[in-house]
């Protein structure tokens, strides 16, 4: 009989937290499994025990991964902003456009939010994500006022997205510049 050769497939790590993503947002953190991961990654189940010591380990990678790819957007937007009345015209867009982005990344942030409610370690990859956004926030705010604002900012897209009803984007302005005042 012969051996197969060897896969050399770098990427694998990667591949596997991407389909992790991919899993959550269809199926729900409840709904994935290694067997499921594996199976979106396309490779062999034991693939998951030799790059991760446990689904937990697979979870906080992969949400890790979703939050630094918003707060890059919220950063990147926040960056460009050359003043206060900038920045908060940042933040209407960030609620307006950005933070809603795609269904999946809906899904995936509701998912964290749940997960990191029944699963401390996964609150860490929340609290990272709520640091690096009220660094951004800190560029033109006081950090009292960035730690709201951060908060004001996660309830507008929640309601923006979950309504039947959403704000517009002229109502989100409403809201933050009238906090902001």
């Amino acid at each position: 009989m012969r051996r197969r050769a060897r896969r050399h497939d770098p990427g694998r790590r990667d591949r596997l937290i991407d389909a992790a993503l991919a899993v959550i947002a269809e199926r729900g953190v409840a709904g994935t499994t290694h067997r499921e991961i594996a199976r979106a990654a396309d490779v062999p189940l034991g693939s998951m025990t030799y790059h991760f010591s446990s689904l937990e380990e697979v979870l906080a990678e992969a949400f890790t991964r979703h939050a630094d790819a918003v707060a890059r957007v919220f950063d990147e937007r926040l960056s460009a902003a050359r003043d206060r009345d900038e920045a908060a015209e940042a933040v209407v867009t960030l609620v307006s456009d950005s933070l809603l982005g795609s269904p999946a990344d809906l899904v995936l942030s509701v998912e964290l939010y749940v997960a990191a409610a029944r699963n401390p370690a996964l609150r860490a990859v929340t609290q990272a994500w709520m640091a690096r956004s009220r660094r951004a926030l800190e560029r033109h705010f006081d950090p009292t006022t960035a730690r709201e604002l951060d908060a004001l900012i996660e309830g507008l897209v929640l309601h923006s997205a979950l309504s039947t009803d959403p704000m517009t984007p002229e109502q989100i302005r409403h809201a933050v510049l009238r906090y902001l005042r």
